[in-house]
């Protein structure tokens, strides 16, 4: 492919790009992550479109989930961790409860930028740039943190690194060996529904792998787990300093990480971040709201996966709990009809979020799995598969979210919302979603 492809979103309108003071300086620094080693490898990207490829054909299910938006302060091992765990936990939940082998994907490594509503923000008659993550400015309401800079391009890579560096310790290390399944849960089964849940169907898991050892099967599969790395595509000088050409193929992927998606405000047929994802080799997601027309749907597939090949696209649906019923057939039918293989992932988070009489932005758990269900119940309507959700969550006792087992209710968010952006689902209130959707998806099936 000629490499000037790869830069020909430059001639077209950015959506949510940062209004950088220096743009000479912009420049530098992507230079200099052009230079450095990648985050991830077009072998692992290949190795995740197949997967995913099993999805769309309905043989397999999408965990993705992690942070809203990334810190670098969180680049830590506990913080790496605690998310991780949690995943280990749902996935669990999924593939025993549900018997569906689970591709998992964290919103981890990556997830350091963030699309706004508004570019500004006002505070007692103060306007600042709005906050638009870490890669980008700071969270701190003073016009020095507020200013967009470059240098956390940089920052961001490196933040990136460690975070990944952690999961592949973990995840290969031992960690995530089903052996452990009851580790992953001794601090918190006492106190909460799920937890004391989760720990019996652990007690299941050990009796049946007791079972195999004894029958003589000890799989690989037991002992470490395959993550793969997710995030929205969104800062495009970022994404394509990290784009290489892979040695193997000739063909340029962007090495930031494995899965890719253009956000709802970003997917602009017409647009820089459609322009530049259709030229890369990653799976690659588009999220699509409630407004999306199934025309809108099928352009989006005519630029981004010409070739109709499975497990190269994938739509994130995020319309609200009381829309999705009625605005997900008519694309489904006619992205079906067309003949297109995509995987079809709901995301219950985004389209559910409204601010508590105490101001902080919020979702109610029960709305969340409201949509999940809608999700499940269009596809069992249609005769499609439900190939996986997409989740906003923490592995901290957070209260961010109202509802759960373990219930939070509006009076209870000020004690630990501690999120950089939009409310999360603490871990409790993962796992509670988690068996819903294994039950959900066997009676699917």
């Amino acid at each position: 492919m000629p490499v000037d492809l790869l830069d020909s979103w430059r001639d077209l309108p950015a959506a949510q790009q940062p209004d950088w003071p220096d743009p000479a300086q912009v420049g530098a620094v992507a230079d200099q992550l052009a230079k450095l080693p990648p985050l991830v490898f077009a072998g692992e990207c290949d190795q995740l479109r197949a997967q995913l490829a099993a999805v769309a054909r309905g043989e397999a299910f999408v965990l993705q989930g992690g942070d809203c938006a990334e810190t670098f302060s969180g680049a830590t091992a506990d913080d790496v961790r605690n998310k991780l765990k949690t995943l280990l936990q749902m996935s669990v939940v999924l593939t025993y409860a549900a018997s569906v082998p689970v591709v998992k994907i964290g919103r981890m490594a990556g997830q350091f930028a963030k699309p706004r509503s508004k570019p500004v923000e006002v505070r007692e008659g103060v306007e600042l740039p709005a906050y638009r993550g870490d890669m980008v400015n700071g969270f701190g309401f003073t016009a020095d943190e507020r200013t967009p800079d470059p240098g956390r391009l940089l920052r961001a890579y490196h933040a990136a690194a460690v975070t990944l560096n952690l999961c592949r310790a973990f995840t290969q290390g031992g960690y995530a060996d089903l052996r452990q399944v009851h580790a992953w849960n001794q601090d918190f089964v006492a106190a909460s529904p799920a937890g004391r849940r989760y720990e019996r169907l652990a007690g299941e898991i050990d009796r049946a792998l007791a079972f195999m050892h004894a029958a003589g099967a000890d799989p690989e599969e037991f002992h470490r787990v395959q993550l793969y790395s997710s995030h929205e595509a969104l800062i495009l000088d970022y994404e394509r300093a990290l784009t290489r050409i892979d040695s193997r193929s000739g063909l340029p992927y962007d090495v930031s990480g494995h899965f890719l998606w253009i956000g709802e405000r970003t997917r602009q047929l017409d647009g820089a971040h459609v322009e530049f994802m259709r030229h890369i080799r990653n799976p690659i997601g588009v999220k699509l709201g409630p407004t999306t027309s199934a025309e809108d749907a099928l352009a989006l597939i005519d630029k981004l996966d010409p070739e109709r090949e499975p497990g190269r696209l994938t739509f994130v649906i995020r319309m609200g709990a009381g829309r999705v019923r009625d605005a997900l057939p008519p694309l489904v039918e006619k992205v079906t009809a067309s003949g297109a293989q995509v995987a079809w992932i709901c995301d219950p988070m985004h389209g559910n979020t409204f601010e508590a009489e105490s101001g902080y932005k919020t979702r109610r758990l029960d709305d969340v799995m409201d949509e999940v269900a809608g999700f499940f119940d269009v596809h069992r309507a249609l005769g499609t598969h439900p190939g996986g959700v997409h989740l906003e969550f923490t592995g901290d006792d957070v209260t961010e979210c109202v509802g759960g087992g373990h219930e939070i209710v509006e009076d209870d968010l000020h004690q630990r919302y501690e999120t950089a952006c939009d409310p999360r689902l603490n871990r409790s209130q993962a796992l509670d979603l988690a068996f819903m959707v294994a039950e959900m998806y066997r009676t699917t099936k």
